[in-house]
């Protein structure tokens, strides 16, 4: 019963929900510039009855959005992200994101005071790139929640698995100018020690696990041709299973970058251009739960497929503190990748619309089972344990 007024109520606000997320979705925003999002989001909230803190650890489009009942119980945690990508707008699906996760707090909210418990929604900017979650994290944002579950629309129904951790690595080269021609001999080339960096890698790649990603670009190669640069640098991505994998070999990754500068001859500066993100741990217990729910609300079992990492996250800083989920909602039909012009198109449609609101269905309902089942919360919190 207490789950058809949770369906019902979400049902009811469908058309609010549908209407924020298209606004969302045709007024895309950089990471840390979601001003028209986080505003929309934020008076949705207060809307709905939740207290609103914001700006959050001085993050001007962070807010954290609570509801408690008046009866002890577990403390659930909603994220919602809303960043959009540059050029291409939101073709990672955040503007259905934030309201899958808003929509189920609203639909949850709607039985907590019988059933008991809190719930709090974490508006989380920046995932592209400096992620909000882990500043979160690391202040402890988290650490009072009970679980933490965040939906990702995607081309098919596919459950929390893992992601890589990453670091995000820029090393900037600096040599001597001097005239290609005329007087090669008085130069110190900056762009050698960024070709041999690659190189290096490159070379690296051969001793390193198949779960290890290393990718980059050159960023500034220098002005002309018969000018040898002074000034060269390169990005990269730096990607391992698991955060004490990726210390160990961003620090040889680094290492070749200061092997580059001493047989050039250039100087080295080495920084972080994002945010460096933890691996993902899933909750199988928690995970388990969700996908009951799915079945619960229609979807065929055997359409929950198991999945591969799909790169990086800064929801897996989120799960090394408390139990958690990422899993997938099925919003097309069409096998288009995230962060593609393709998937942003059809992303903006009634059928993705409506999929966004199974989804915020499915959190709901998976809270409401571990809010009134104590020996579920006991199962997944033990899992957690395990597994720290």
């Amino acid at each position: 019963m207490n789950k058809q007024i949770i369906n019902d109520t979400i049902d009811q606000y469908s058309s609010r929900f549908k209407e924020i997320s298209l606004y969302i979705g045709a007024n895309p925003e950089l990471g840390n510039e979601e001003f028209l999002a986080s505003k929309r989001l934020k008076e949705e909230l207060i809307y709905h009855g939740f207290e609103v803190e914001a700006p959050v650890l001085g993050l001007d489009t962070a807010f954290i959005g609570t509801y408690a009942s008046s009866k002890p119980g577990p403390k659930v945690a909603l994220l919602c992200e809303y960043d959009a990508l540059p050029e291409i707008g939101h073709a990672c699906g955040h503007h259905l994101i934030c309201m899958m996760g808003l929509g189920a707090a609203v639909g949850l909210k709607s039985v907590i005071d019988t059933i008991g418990g809190s719930i709090k929604v974490f508006g989380t900017p920046a995932e592209e790139t400096k992620g909000a979650k882990v500043p979160m994290a690391a202040a402890g944002l988290f650490d009072d929640c009970d679980i933490a579950m965040l939906t990702h629309p995607y081309y098919a129904f596919e459950k929390s698995g893992k992601s890589l951790a990453i670091d995000a690595v820029q090393f900037e080269f600096f040599g001597k100018s001097s005239h290609a021609a005329a007087t090669p001999h008085e130069g110190i080339n900056a762009l050698d020690a960024v070709i041999q960096t690659f190189n290096g890698i490159n070379a690296f790649r051969q001793q390193v696990k198949s779960t290890v990603r290393i990718h980059g670009v050159i960023n500034h190669g220098g002005e002309a041709a018969n000018i040898i640069p002074d000034y060269a640098s390169a990005q990269f991505y730096v990607r391992a299973a698991t955060r004490k994998e990726l210390d160990v070999l961003t620090k040889r990754v680094i290492q070749i970058a200061e092997g580059s500068a001493l047989q050039t001859g250039c100087t080295l500066k080495t920084s972080n251009y994002e945010t460096s993100y933890d691996e993902m741990y899933t909750n199988e217990t928690l995970s388990d739960v969700f996908s009951s729910n799915l079945v619960e609300l229609g979807i065929d079992e055997k359409e929950i497929v198991t999945g591969d990492d799909h790169g990086s996250m800064d929801m897996g800083n989120v799960s090394l503190r408390v139990p958690a989920i990422h899993p997938y909602i099925k919003i097309i039909n069409e096998q288009h990748a995230l962060h593609s012009i393709e998937f942003r198109d059809l992303a903006m449609k009634e059928q993705a619309l409506d999929a966004m609101i199974l989804g915020a269905k499915a959190l709901a309902g998976t809270a409401y089972d571990v809010i009134s089942q104590p020996d579920l919360l006991a199962s997944i919190q033990d899992e957690f344990r395990r597994n720290a």
